[in-house]
């Protein structure tokens, strides 16, 4: 069915059918930052957000939880003080899509049809996919800043660490910000010179890649620093499995071989991938189960009045907050344009930032593109670890997400101008 048969009207719902003329699946940054970009573009659109959380988390500081520079509390608000003004709440969990009928069915059996669909759901943490994992988390010296439940426990047992072995991993999946899982590592090391325990620690890094970063110069940037730090960094290494009874991390080597590991700490940066409701739809495009768009435009391969962004899209970048900077724009212009019967002339070029701290008060913000270069947004060598940029991460990113972003206001200087209301 061709969006455009579709009116905005409610006359013809039938009466468990809800319509609106833009519904967006996921209210964190993709979700909330496109619908208040539409809302200051065309204030008379018809928007709902499906999305199910009472809050909203601000989930780039959760490393500095780990590190002990960053309250919990300060990564959380209210889900109802992030929605745009004029945009209507659905608090549900979206469960399957009719894209031939312009429809979304949620898990309360809620039917609510579309003119225009963006599906941003973000990216589901698969837990379950290492053995004993679920039930060794968070105690006995497994933890992981991939939740807020235990970002937290990350500082305690960094600073109460009394030597030993410190394991920090990084699966085969794509994962929600990749620089991550060695971010935390490089805080520990910190931690552990800082407080006299380094020399009777081995601190290991196990990679289930083959390089410590996917981007040509920040690699190498990054090579140098576990170098510095005298890190063991052991590559092709997927975490298989924790016994936390023998304090023992199970790895398979290049895919074949066994090997067990012990520990007295362990970081686990766990599997992900789409959530289930997107794998299993016909959005989703196989292998993977990534919902299926045009690199450039965000516009769905198969259906044109759907769109998405972020973390469960298919597109070929990194998945951090920072790109969704550069993708919500694209889309909503694309998006406006399919509403007025124009030609889509938005583009996105695969922008992505990874803020990579390499230590406290040490940071490379680490920029590229599709062309897979550093692409900086400052007039200086982006490859180097610097004390500005540590304050950029620590203090002007998280100002920028809840202030300017999520009220789909633009981050550029020569336009950061008053905003009214």
């Amino acid at each position: 069915m061709s969006s455009t048969n579709l009116q905005a009207s409610n006359s013809d719902t039938t009466p468990h059918t809800a319509r609106h003329q833009i519904v967006i699946v996921g209210g964190g940054a993709g979700g909330i930052t496109v619908a208040a970009q539409l809302m200051r573009k065309d204030s008379s659109l018809d928007i709902a957000i499906i999305e199910p959380s009472e809050k909203h988390y601000y989930q780039p500081a959760w490393t500095l939880v780990g590190g002990g520079v960053y309250n919990i509390e300060d990564t959380i608000k209210d889900e109802k003080d992030c929605i745009p003004p004029g945009v209507k709440w659905i608090k549900a969990y979206a469960d399957q899509f009719e894209p031939e009928n312009n429809l979304v069915i949620t898990q309360d059996g809620q039917r609510i049809q579309y003119q225009y669909l963006v599906v941003c759901p973000g990216i589901q943490i698969d837990w379950h996919l290492v053995e004993g994992l679920k039930d060794a988390i968070g105690k006995n010296g497994v933890t992981s800043n991939y939740s807020l439940e235990y970002a937290p426990y990350t500082w305690e047992l960094l600073k109460n660490f009394k030597g030993g072995t410190a394991i920090f991993t990084f699966p085969s999946t794509p994962i929600k910000c990749g620089g991550a899982p060695q971010k935390i590592m490089y805080l520990a090391d910190d931690t552990f010179r800082n407080n006299g325990v380094r020399e009777k620690s081995q601190v290991m890094y196990c990679t289930a890649v083959g390089k410590m970063f996917p981007i040509p110069g920040y690699c190498e940037a990054l090579e140098k620093v576990v170098e510095r730090r005298n890190i063991d960094v052991k590559y092709q290494h997927n975490l298989k499995a924790i016994k936390p009874e023998t304090q023992e991390a199970i790895f398979t080597v290049n895919g074949a071989e066994e090997i067990r590991i012990k520990y007295d700490l362990i970081h686990v940066t766990p599997p992900m991938s789409p959530p289930d409701f997107i794998k299993n739809s016909p959005l989703a495009v196989q292998p993977g189960g990534w919902v299926d768009v045009n690199k450039t435009t965000l516009q769905h391969n198969v259906y044109p009045n759907v769109f998405a962004l972020g973390d469960a899209s298919s597109l070929p970048t990194s998945k951090t907050a920072a790109a969704i900077r550069k993708q919500a724009p694209a889309l909503v212009e694309n998006l406006y344009s399919l509403i007025q019967s124009q030609k889509l002339t938005g583009s996105y070029d695969g922008y992505t930032c990874c803020p990579l701290i390499t230590g406290y008060g040490k940071t490379i913000m680490a920029e590229f593109t599709y062309e897979c270069k550093p692409d900086s947004s400052f007039p200086f060598d982006p490859t180097q670890e610097r004390y500005s940029m540590w304050l950029a991460k620590r203090y002007i990113l998280p100002w920028l997400y809840w202030n300017r972003m999520l009220k789909g206001a633009p981050f550029e200087a020569d336009r950061l101008k008053p905003l009214k209301g």
